[in-house]
């Protein structure tokens, strides 16, 4: 499979996208769906659940945006539909109440106790003017989308970033 033109991030902002994140499992189908995309067997088999749950959460992110429908595969005298991602990356905010910020972060915690080589999990809370944590943030955002992935078959790594001012 060759991997589609994709923009690199989407700004996700409409009730529909908002939705969408609200769920931990729509965050699990986005990282599953890969750079390649995949198909409902294909994430059913990564995810461990079953297809209706997966075509469901999919038909909610086609609806957003967020995915879209990809190429056909012929399997055993069937059709397979790929799935693929609009953007490598989204960016959403927390003007639904935190639920998509938070949604995404229980999808994260599920795969984090998974790591069998140690991770890196760290949190601080400092003090920083507005400029600062701007700064901080274009700093880190450059930092990631900068990595250039390694060649197919090599482990893959999770990165969560995050900026935030405390309430």
């Amino acid at each position: 499979m060759t991997r589609s033109p994709q923009y690199e991030v989407i700004d996700a902002t409409s009730p529909a996208q908002m939705r969408a994140f609200a769920h931990p499992t729509r965050h699990r189908l986005l990282r599953a769906i890969g750079e390649d995309g995949a198909t409902i067997s294909q994430l059913t088999h990564r995810l461990g659940i079953n297809k209706g749950n997966v075509a469901h959460h999919l038909g909610v992110l086609v609806e957003a945006g967020l995915v879209r429908k990809g190429p056909t595969r012929t399997v055993r005298g069937g059709t397979e539909q790929y799935f693929v991602k609009t953007a490598r990356s989204y960016r959403f905010d927390a003007g639904d109440g935190g639920e998509a910020t938070k949604a995404m972060l229980a999808a994260v915690a599920e795969e984090i106790p998974t790591a069998d080589d140690g991770h890196l999990l760290f949190h601080r809370v400092l003090r920083l003017t507005a400029e600062q944590a701007r700064a901080l943030q274009e700093h880190l955002e450059s930092l990631v989308h900068g990595l250039v992935p390694a060649k197919p078959g090599e482990a893959e790594h999770g990165v969560l970033v995050s900026v935030y001012r405390r309430s």
